[in-house]
């Protein structure tokens, strides 16, 4: 017999040999048809697995992460087998699951598919999963995955099987289908009940541009036929909220092939937006002690070999800038945290100066691949909101807790409502991609893992996502259709004061090394417009859009009245613009009300005489009339309201 320790610390025997499906059904035959997969002893398996013993579990179905992976693994599996039935002699590199689905990556090898021909994919696919197609797990050596590929002629598997070590190879088979992959999957094919294959993208082979361009076929699957169709109504309404199309409409920023590619081009209406949440952050800042710095784009390549971006990100970076002297070498700032360390080490530092707290919005550069550009989610340059807090061992839990205050009053200011605060920690296992000592590691994660504590934060824990200095406190935010982004980050870290030599005189009077937070609420300035445009579908609170109010004059005969009117809202600092074409009234509320303007104002003969404005908001219609004076004050209260609330 075997013990089991499930999650609620209970513990019961089962006969050794034992699979998750069976300890399912010993607990409830519903919870054996919903669930889909079982974390034992740390480690995502199938339900089918032998456990020979003693080990913890946790079984988990749709709703749950490891689930969702499980199942939509599976999908691309079944996919696969469907392009090798309607497409014969095509080549398969890799398909894992992806947030939302999952994908395939292919070598057609002559043939060509087009959207029309998804349709025909889905239907072979469903027609194979009513099958119920058992997934089954054999554990392979290397020469004989070798040869199974090379006499198969599929040279992307038999690549990736030479990377790998004997005795770790496994294949999954469902019906004819054979995969090489590690798992894990569901028991059979005859869960997967609804199929939307959602498009086509290229993709070179391992990211790498100089290998070949394969056919990438992304899908989404579910167990319920009523999950797709929610699914794709939350699709339709993604498409109309896509920053790339409001931003385009909004006129907030562009991109120039000329400029470059993933090289964001504000507009002045965009740049205006980014102004008003920089000054927001910076009158935050100042409340907490913050001191804004400035840092050049560029550093010597020296001062990120001291830090360790140049030995992680060298490589696939921006290579180095040569200048006339041939002793010189510059590289395009990855990251502010060196050249904040050397303005730390600007003058001697005693303890009474910590905490220092020094912010920036700093441009940083990273050359992302040409694929996975994506609007202002992905780019090639970006502006983070940046700081980095210096302070004593016994000032780090406060200093970091104040951080979480911060984030949480933008969250809110901003009406993100749905967050989890995830603890980005090391890989359990491999420890060789960071940098720094097993103490200083420890003492980093337990300070995240207590204040996130005490500031009562709903968290989750993911080993192997922690940065290669530090462990991180990252905010994920979900938006107003319920898709997940990752906006704010908090780091802690000992190991750049180690690596830059920082010190501070104690009350001892003897030299002691700060320990370093990183932070950005914000992410980045261009990631956070982007979710905030498809969070609000470009209806931004009054405080912060770049045209709060239009004046649209009835007629020319007006133009001078609603002239008149616009310098009075300017001078009372009310963001306004004048709409005096020579277009009839409809059509000018209706353009201005596609512009997201919040307060389009009338203006006519009888409110010349009068000295007042017809006001209309945007969403509510007709509010009345009412004095320039009084609609200012409506304006103030309505923001100040949105800001001093909070």
């Amino acid at each position: 017999m075997i013990k089991i320790t499930f999650p609620d610390n209970s513990v019961k025997e089962y006969p050794a040999g034992s699979t998750s499906m069976d300890i399912a059904k010993s607990i409830s035959p519903r919870l054996a048809q919903d669930v889909l997969a079982a974390t034992v002893n740390g480690q995502v398996w199938d339900l089918t697995r032998p456990i020979t013993t003693d080990s913890t579990l946790k079984l988990h179905k749709w709703e749950d992460a490891e689930g969702k992976h499980a199942f939509w693994h599976s999908s691309a599996h079944l996919m696969a087998e469907a392009l090798e039935a309607i497409y014969p002699g095509i080549k398969l590199a890799i398909g894992p699951s992806i947030e939302n689905g999952f994908y395939y990556d292919v070598d057609l090898e002559g043939h060509q598919i087009v959207e029309a021909e998804l349709a025909k994919i889905e239907e072979k696919m469903l027609e194979l999963a009513r099958t119920k197609s058992p997934f089954v797990r054999t554990e392979v050596s290397k020469d004989e995955a070798l040869k199974t590929y090379t006499e198969k002629g599929d040279p992307y598997k038999v690549e990736l099987i030479q990377d790998l070590t004997d005795g770790t190879i496994t294949f999954y088979t469902q019906g004819n289908f054979t995969d090489l992959c590690r798992g894990p999957h569901l028991p059979d094919t005859g869960s997967i009940k609804a199929v939307k294959l959602t498009s086509i993208a290229g993709a070179y082979w391992r990211g790498n541009e100089k290998n070949k361009m394969l056919t990438r076929i992304y899908g989404i699957t579910f167990p319920q036929k009523k999950l797709l169709d929610e699914y794709l109504v939350m699709l339709e309404e993604a498409k109309k909220r896509d920053h790339r199309k409001l931003g385009k409409e909004l006129e907030l920023f562009t991109f120039s092939q000329r400029v470059g590619q993933g090289l964001p081009l504000w507009l002045p209406k965009g740049a205006e937006l980014r102004a008003r949440l920089e000054d927001f952050l910076k009158k935050i800042q100042k409340k907490y002690g913050y001191q804004q710095v400035i840092t050049p784009h560029i550093g010597q390549k020296d001062l990120y070999v001291t830090s360790g971006h140049y030995a992680k990100y060298g490589k696939d970076s921006f290579q180095p800038i040569h200048t006339p002297d041939e002793t010189e070498e510059f590289l395009l700032k990855p990251m502010n945290c060196p050249h904040h360390c050397e303005i730390y080490k600007a003058k001697p530092r005693s303890y009474k100066d910590l905490p220092l707290r020094l912010a920036e919005f700093g441009t940083v550069y990273r050359y992302e691949q040409s694929g996975e550009l994506h609007g202002l989610t992905r780019v090639r340059g970006f502006t983070q909101d940046d700081a980095h807090l210096f302070c004593r061992p016994d000032q780090l839990k406060d200093e970091f807790m104040k951080v979480i205050d911060i984030v949480l009053y933008i969250f809110k200011t901003l009406d993100f409502k749905d967050y989890t605060a995830q603890i980005s920690l090391r890989d359990k296992v491999n420890r060789e991609k960071y940098i720094g000592t097993e103490e200083n590691w420890e003492k980093a994660e337990q300070a995240i893992i207590e204040a996130a504590a005490e500031k009562g934060l709903n968290t989750v824990v993911e080993y192997g996502e922690a940065a290669f200095y530090g462990p991180k406190l990252d905010f994920m935010v979900k938006d107003a259709i319920g898709r997940k982004w990752q906006l704010g980050t908090i780091q802690v870290d000992y190991n750049l004061p180690e690596r830059f030599d920082l010190e501070y005189i104690g009350s001892d009077d003897k030299r002691h090394r700060p320990i370093m937070i990183h932070r950005a609420p914000f992410g980045s300035m261009e990631r956070f417009v982007a979710v905030l445009l498809e969070h609000t579908s470009g209806k931004f609170p009054l405080w912060l859009t770049p045209e709060q109010v239009v004046v649209l004059p009835i007629s020319e005969k007006y133009n001078e009245y609603a002239e008149n009117v616009l310098n009075l809202l300017n001078n009372s600092d009310i963001r306004a613009v004048l709409d005096d074409r020579n277009e009839k009234i409809g059509k000018k509320i209706r353009d201005n009300e596609l512009k997201k303007i919040p307060y389009l104002l009338v203006v006519g003969e009888k409110e010349a005489e009068t000295q007042s404005v017809a006001v209309r908001k945007q969403g509510e219609g007709d509010k009345g009339s009412m004095t320039i004076e009084q609609f200012a004050s409506l304006i103030k209260t309505e923001v100040e309201n949105q800001i001093a609330s909070k």
